[in-house]
């Protein structure tokens, strides 16, 4: 039906993107690339004051987001969400550690791609963001009061979930897309059975209420790779729509063999349709285990619940819920304007912007132009679903953003530019040069109802000279630029941790307002919390042992501790029993083969320590707090398995009471059951 594009064009397309490497490098100085004008003052945020937006940006194979203000491009924070992080602790203690936990066992890493904030009425609202995990296919959402994960879940019947996690308008869903087409279930079948076993899945998954994040239902679909999604909002509102490559299905030298069709498709899937039809009974129950894992917050401890099995449902039968727009060619991004009546489809090898019309789409179907199915799924006329095609753009369309003024910005990953067109005519207006190669660009707002389009950000894969040379891998980098005139203006670099995919940004003032400054003491309900220092102590049951201890300016209680054996398995359960902002406490022993524990005012958080050898084995504050940090330490003897040293640690006379009789307790126990855990 599609005939294959002639192997020389990809020879063109191979100089196209040397040349326009070349010509990025070339003409962005011309263009005001430096720092020219007011510029300066633009991004200048004196000391005291705040940055006006707050930007999210993913940090791709690190695993982590970034947290950036935004004109300043100071970071901010380095945020844990599906990869350990030594700096904090997550991942690593034993409050924290369900978090990574999946079906495959606990898996301390994660390619996290698209972040994409909460909304409320199609507008972000400042309460969560949500990100996937590409590699064990994982959802997160990561509180914005507290700028910690809090939920994670695991996706089953996907591999290498890209188009993810973007919401609907009234988050109640966010979506997880497979890139990497898999047997579904998965099997041990032949590679080359691919066109016959091999499947894509769609998954919507309940995203709006806190803790109760669970796959409401899956599409099955057929076996190609989903790159990117957007929910459509205003006239399309109630419409999510797919971008798709490789629909010749191939499984092989994919830069060859995915990429002979002229055309690929849009997916638009009309999910209130597949509520009915779900609701109905028409889904099938797929097999597939899950882990879903929760931060509990009065506790501060994550638990993991396994899950099993969940609606699979297949187009054929919910007629209607699914339909293919042809678009050229190897599409990456799909992006649905402010309106909701234009959906803009990015295609990385293609010569223009295509542009499909929700209106004409309605239309398309009601008076059935199709062009052929697939699997149950009818194929829309190309030219039945088109508004239009920006001309002559550039080379290698990614992506693109709105600025609520009736203009749309794409990026050009090949000749290295962020393209301005208007909306309606698809005529350029404007073109500003980047170093090197663009993969996505962001808007505060700019996939939203509502942008706030002051600034863009071009997130760049490649700087070269931008900046310091740092060894044989440079920085990943970030480009800010002004598009509140007519004209862009470059502002800023900065340089990202990670590779940076896709980011987020809204206006500090929804959320700055917002922060959690401390945990409430009196709410802490850990199993193992201090409350005073005299709560402190020590307790032994077999081979484990557990220590109770309080973290506050300028000590630990208690700070010596002795009795311990080679061998016994401890546990230091920290609280940091400040009351006050910005007071965070630390604590590492020497010899912890594990990460050391940040403790907010607060919270518990638990170190794991098994000591090899005897000695006496100090443990400190790594946090700076106060003019006495230095001074915060403290020791634990360890004596050899089987010593008759006395299990003691220094602390009131009271505690130490109370510690006499939980020994006794502990000693009846341990009798009772020959001394063991």
């Amino acid at each position: 039906m599609r005939p294959p594009l002639r192997r020389t064009m990809l020879g063109v397309v191979t100089l196209a993107a040397l040349g326009g490497l070349a010509f990025g490098c070339r003409t962005a100085e011309s263009k005001g690339g430096a720092l020219a004008g007011d510029a300066a003052s633009k991004i200048y945020v004196p000391p005291g004051k705040h940055d006006e937006f707050y930007a999210f940006l993913s940090g791709g194979y690190n695993g982590q987001i970034g947290i950036y203000g935004l004109p300043s491009g100071r970071l901010l924070k380095f945020a844990s969400v599906f990869s350990q992080n030594p700096e904090t602790g997550y991942g690593y203690n034993e409050e924290t550690k369900p978090m990574l936990q999946t079906s495959y066992g606990f898996i301390p890493w994660d390619d996290l791609h698209h972040p994409e904030l909460s909304q409320t009425n199609g507008v972000p609202d400042g309460r969560w963001l949500f990100a996937n995990g590409v590699n064990t296919p994982r959802v997160a959402r990561f509180d914005l009061a507290t700028m910690e994960t809090t939920e994670i879940l695991e996706i089953p019947n996907t591999a290498g979930q890209h188009a993810s996690a973007f919401t609907t308008p009234d988050t109640k869903y966010i979506v997880a897309a497979t890139r990497f087409s898999i047997p579904t279930p998965n099997a041990d079948v032949p590679i080359e059975s691919y066109r016959q076993n091999f499947k894509g899945t769609l998954t919507f998954i309940n995203a709006d209420k806190p803790g109760q994040m669970d796959i409401a239902f899956q599409i099955l679909m057929p076996g190609y790779n989903f790159d990117l999604g957007h929910a459509g909002k205003g006239a399309s509102d109630g419409w999510f729509f797919f971008s798709t490559y490789n629909t010749e299905q191939a499984y092989t030298k994919l830069e060859l063999n995915a990429s002979q069709n002229d055309k690929d498709f849009v997916a638009a899937v009309n999910y209130r349709l597949a509520e009915q039809c779900v609701a109905q009974g028409k889904a099938q129950t797929a097999p597939g285990t899950y882990l879903h894992n929760v931060m509990d917050e009065k506790t501060h401890t994550a638990r993991s619940e396994k899950k099993s099995g969940t609606r699979m449902l297949a187009p054929a039968s919910c007629p209607g819920v699914v339909y293919l727009l042809p678009t050229p060619k190897s599409p990456h991004g799909v992006d649905v304007d402010p309106t909701g009546e234009y959906i803009v489809a990015g295609g990385k090898l293609a010569t223009v912007i295509p542009v499909h019309s929700f209106s004409k789409l309605q239309k398309a179907i009601e008076s059935k132009q199709f062009d052929g199915e697939v699997q149950g799924i009818p194929i829309l006329k190309y030219d039945a679903t088109l508004a239009g095609e920006v001309q002559k753009p550039g080379l290698g369309p990614l992506h693109t953003e709105f600025d609520g003024k009736g203009n749309a910005y794409t990026s050009m990953f090949i000749s290295s530019e962020i393209v301005k067109w208007k909306l309606g005519t698809w005529e350029v207006l404007d073109r500003m040069p980047v170093y090197y190669s663009v993969g996505h660009l962001m808007i505060p707002g700019g996939d939203s109802k509502q942008p706030w389009g002051k600034y863009l950000v071009s997130m760049n894969k490649i700087t070269k000279d931008r900046y310091l040379p740092t060894g044989p891998e440079l920085s990943q980098s970030a480009q800010l630029i002004d598009i509140s005139g007519d004209k862009m203006k470059m502002l800023l670099d900065f340089p990202t941790i990670g590779e940076p995919h896709y980011a987020q940004a809204l206006p500090a003032s929804l959320i700055e307002g917002k922060q959690v400054k401390f945990y409430r003491l009196s709410e802490n309900s850990h199993p193992n919390v201090v409350k005073a220092e005299s709560e402190g102590g020590i307790t032994r049951t077999g081979k484990t042992v557990h220590v109770k201890m309080a973290a506050i300016r300028s000590h630990f209680a208690p700070d010596n501790i002795e009795g311990v054996q080679v061998g016994d398995t401890v546990y230091f359960h920290v609280t940091n029993i400040e009351q006050d902002w910005d007071i965070v406490h630390g604590f590492a022993v020497l010899g912890n083969e594990n990460a050391e524990l940040t403790i907010a005012p607060g919270s518990t958080r638990t170190l794991r320590w098994v000591p090899k050898a005897t000695g006496v084995y100090p443990f400190y504050c790594t946090d700076f707090c106060s003019a006495l940090h230095q001074e915060m330490s403290g020791y634990v003897r360890v004596s050899p398995a089987g010593s008759n040293v006395a299990l003691t640690a220094n602390i009131s006379p009271k505690a130490a009471t109370q510690m006499s009789r939980l020994k006794a307790v502990d000693a009846e126990k341990s009798n009772d059951h020959g001394g063991s855990h």
